[in-house]
């Protein structure tokens, strides 16, 4: 059973990683060829085509060009550890023990704009491409077109090999957009997470997100690779809702006040 995040756009690329085990990004040719694009793009152009102010375009202006393989442990970092959102605060991978992350190897991927399918151990270099950028390229006009057979055949194989032929869908809706989901062979599993707000339960995204991670590395921990086993989920005061749920959509509520 395999599940899949999404990256974050907060970065920390300062602090040592807690693992010496590291791995390469499978489509590193890919990502250079997104690379050599975005290095034809000014500053400005950047600030226009992402929406970012002036100072973060100079910022990833400036990381693409010092992008370079091949990737170490002196010039990038594991993914897991890398990114820095509410996703990766719930994930916590810096506390992961070495059997965790070699669990997480085989039934985690990170869905990355640049990277296309990232294990948690693989190394990144600093960037910011999320993937509803409308970046044109040799495939169409926007990242989705660059990346969807690729990334619907690789989840295809991970899944198949993983154990269990389902997929847990913890990304948002923005990077599950990039997978075909008819033409994968697996199950797709979506938990959504929604907290009560003066006596009505619905999705919040900042706790939405920290919940996902909260799964993900649950999952890890619990060596999870059975789809009914989901349910058994109890982090930080979440709870299985049955009547809430609906086929493969599974919905995890937490009380007022409960943590």
């Amino acid at each position: 059973m395999l599940s899949v995040i999404s990256p974050a756009k907060s970065l920390d690329f300062e602090t040592p990683a807690t693992t010496a085990r590291h791995s390469q990004p499978d489509f590193l040719d890919r990502s250079h060829e997104l690379i050599e694009i975005l290095r034809d793009y000014s500053p400005q152009r950047l600030s226009e085509l992402m929406g970012i102010s002036d100072k973060l375009a100079g910022l990833n202006a400036a990381r693409y060009a010092e992008w370079h393989t091949p990737f170490t442990p002196d010039n990038a970092k594991a993914a897991a550890q890398a990114f820095k959102g509410d996703v990766y605060v719930g994930l916590a991978a810096d506390t992961f023990s070495d059997d965790d992350n070699a669990f997480a190897q085989d039934h985690l991927r990170i869905l990355s704009g640049l990277y296309g399918l990232l294990r948690p151990l693989d190394l990144i270099q600093p960037y910011r491409l999320e993937m509803g950028t409308r970046l044109e390229n040799h495939a169409g006009r926007d990242l989705y077109a660059f990346w969807r057979e690729t990334l619907t055949a690789e989840l295809d194989r991970v899944v198949a090999a993983s154990g269990s032929p389902v997929l847990v869908n913890l990304a948002s809706n923005e990077y599950f957009k990039a997978i075909d989901p008819k033409r994968l062979s697996a199950r797709v599993i979506t938990p959504v997470f929604k907290d009560e707000k003066n006596g009505k339960f619905k999705i919040i995204s900042f706790y939405a997100k920290k919940a996902r991670g909260l799964m993900a590395a649950w999952m890890i921990r619990q060596r999870l690779n059975d789809p009914d086993g989901l349910k058994a989920f109890d982090v930080a005061g979440y709870r299985f809702s049955d009547a809430m749920s609906d086929g493969d959509t599974l919905v995890f509520t937490r009380e007022e006040g409960a943590s």
